[in-house]
């Protein structure tokens, strides 16, 4: 993770994952993928898809940047529970615009309580989302009855 000096804008969000869309591994899609998380703690967490043969296994960018993200904070540091909470994901792909999180990694990022999805517009602008606009009438850790 890398702590931002200032809180990032949402281009610089987007400038940030299609920096890293140049790291995906995708020799049989061709379809690389960035995304750039900005965590409540103030930290940018960036990863990019990986494929895989078995399809079934690729990973999206959406949660490398997520277990990277999981990876690197500590839960028992002070800020350890801001540093596991999405405030904004920007996605880029390099071949399409705008390219929103498919439904695994949409449910992956309402697990970490994403308020807001960033992506490429077809003219190249960022566009906000508001994460339950993208993910409407979602089912997260609030539904399980874990007494």
């Amino acid at each position: 993770m890398v702590q931002a000096a200032r809180t990032p804008s949402d281009e610089e969000l987007l400038q940030l994952a299609r920096d890293v869309a140049a790291n995906a591994y995708v020799p049989y899609s061709r379809f690389p993928v960035g995304a750039a998380l900005l965590t409540r703690g103030g930290e940018v967490v960036t990863g990019c898809n990986v494929e895989n043969a078995s399809f079934g296994l690729t990973i999206c960018a959406e949660r490398t940047a997520t277990t990277r993200m999981c990876a690197q904070a500590d839960p028992q540091a002070p800020d350890g529970g801001t540093r596991r909470r999405i405030v904004t994901a920007a996605v880029v792909a390099l071949k399409a615009a705008p390219c929103f999180p498919c439904g695994a990694c949409r449910q992956v990022l309402h697990e970490f309580g994403c308020q807001f999805v960033v992506v490429e517009d077809a003219d190249g602008s960022a566009k906000r989302y508001p994460f339950a606009q993208i993910l409407p009438h979602s089912f997260g850790p609030e539904d399980l009855d874990v007494r």
